[in-house]
């Protein structure tokens, strides 16, 4: 790839220097009271609803984007492998988006995309804005339907139940709702977009305000697994879903390309045995590529990065040790939910480290 080519930190920041995400998305629905093979249905609000349909749909997604990472782990969860197909860009990319340079010929082999941005194209000839990852791309129109990322995987659990494994677990329990959509919020905005608060800030003062602002979180976090062992108490949620894309990076990556480093996960005993266990859990280690994720943010954050060079370190193989949660009451999923089955070979890591499950 051309350097000349390669994608610049966002310029979206405020006057002081803030970084401010662009929050705006195709707001597109995929839901169950539609007929399959039935055409969108426009709504008043100006967006669309797409029926659930085995086949029709190819998640687009980047084992680097921590927002494409929390549907893959969804999907992967409640077992749609076979009925959302999975397309995966590589780790870097240049102005003209999103690549599937991993594929052969360089292409998405359901597709034929080459570039994510054709599929945006294909709907919206002047779309205006990012081409982003996670993205849900009707396969025979080659066509976007939404890339709104927070609602991808609710719609996973409430749409495509039809189509959910047996045995898999209740991600969004409709009695805890009120409560995840509290901490998720909170972990949006504090942790998740936190770090890139701090490592896109335009001025010393936006950086130590983001800063702050992020370890206040952290150490919440970190008193809250003192006292659960998962997010919202004994089993695995979509809070912890959401959290987890972000605490993976954090040493490879966060503490360093984005100068949070007042500590490491390593060194926050509950928070880096929560990650532990997580890790272990099929369906969260076996879909991080720790190789891909470095180069993503070494790579094409060309002004935060200039010489592009992608650190070997650190070392995460401790992620493996036993994760030391046993003492606090519960287990990954509830009685009767079983483990989802083993990751299909044609969507294993392409980089495993020695320790990958």
């Amino acid at each position: 790839m051309k350097k000349e080519n390669w994608v610049e930190a966002p310029k979206n920041a405020s006057p002081d220097g803030e970084f401010v995400r662009d929050t705006t998305y195709i707001e597109d629905h995929i839901v169950s009271d539609l007929a399959p093979g039935s055409e969108p249905q426009a709504q008043d609000d100006g967006t669309f609803q797409w029926p659930v349909e085995a086949g029709r749909y190819r998640l687009m997604a980047a084992r680097a984007c921590p927002w494409a990472h929390r549907t893959i782990i969804t999907r992967r969860l409640l077992g749609l492998e076979d009925v959302i197909s999975l397309g995966l860009a590589g780790p870097t990319h240049d102005r003209r988006s999103w690549t599937f340079d991993l594929d052969p010929d360089e292409k998405d082999p359901a597709t034929g995309l080459h570039f994510l941005q054709e599929a945006y194209f294909n709907r919206f000839p002047d779309y205006p804005r990012g081409i982003t990852v996670p993205a849900i791309v009707e396969v025979s129109s080659k066509k976007v339907v939404t890339n709104d990322f927070p609602s991808i995987p609710v719609d996973f659990i409430d749409q495509w139940k039809q189509f959910h494994r047996e045995g898999a677990p209740d991600l969004y329990p409709v009695e805890m709702r009120e409560e995840i959509d509290k901490v998720t919020t909170e972990i949006y905005h504090e942790v998740n977009n936190g770090v890139y608060r701090a490592g896109f800030a335009g001025s010393q003062e936006a950086y130590e305000k983001a800063y702050d602002r992020l370890w206040k979180a952290m150490d919440w976090i970190e008193e809250r697994l003192s006292k659960n062992r998962f997010l919202m108490g004994e089993h695995i949620t979509l809070a912890d879903i959401y959290l987890y894309p972000t605490l993976v990076r954090f040493d490879p990556v966060y503490y360093s390309h984005f100068k949070a480093s007042r500590n490491k996960i390593t060194e926050m005993p509950n928070i880096w045995g929560y990650l532990r266990e997580l890790f272990q859990t099929p369906g969260f280690g076996d879909t991080t590529d720790f190789q891909e994720i470095k180069e993503h943010y070494f790579i094409t954050h060309q002004e935060v990065n200039p010489t592009g060079i992608v650190p070997v370190g650190p070392d995460m193989s401790g992620i493996m040790e036993p994760h030391g949660r046993d003492h606090l009451p519960g287990s990954p999923f509830a009685e009767g939910v079983t483990l989802p089955g083993p990751i299909a070979e044609s969507e294993k890591v392409k980089n495993p480290e020695p320790f990958q499950l």
